[in-house]
């Protein structure tokens, strides 16, 4: 059973120009679409709005980040820690 798409968890975008990059849902929108960030070309203070269907779940999920993400005390730095170990090697500086 693959892990649901919620607030905190991470999760790999599956389609667009960022397929392959590891994002953090910051939160839902609706039923289809969440917002996503990963701290680097994806900041808190410019999230993307992600269909659901478009993200694969890697079920490492960061505690606390949907109470952080609305007192607005979580940091890019905090994600980018968070996000860093399940980084795939080939997209971290695209050409």
């Amino acid at each position: 059973m693959k892990p649901e798409i919620k607030s905190g968890i991470a999760a790999i975008s599956l389609n667009g120009r960022d397929k392959g990059r590891v994002f953090v849902v910051l939160c839902e929108l609706d039923a289809d679409f969440v917002l996503v960030a990963n701290g680097g070309l994806r900041p808190l203070s410019h999230p993307k709005k992600k269909r659901k269907k478009h993200l694969r779940a890697i079920g490492h999920e960061m505690p606390g980040l949907k109470a952080s993400y609305d007192d607005q005390t979580v940091t890019d730095h905090d994600i980018r820690m968070f996000l860093k170990p399940l980084q795939d090697p080939y997209h971290q500086n695209p050409a």
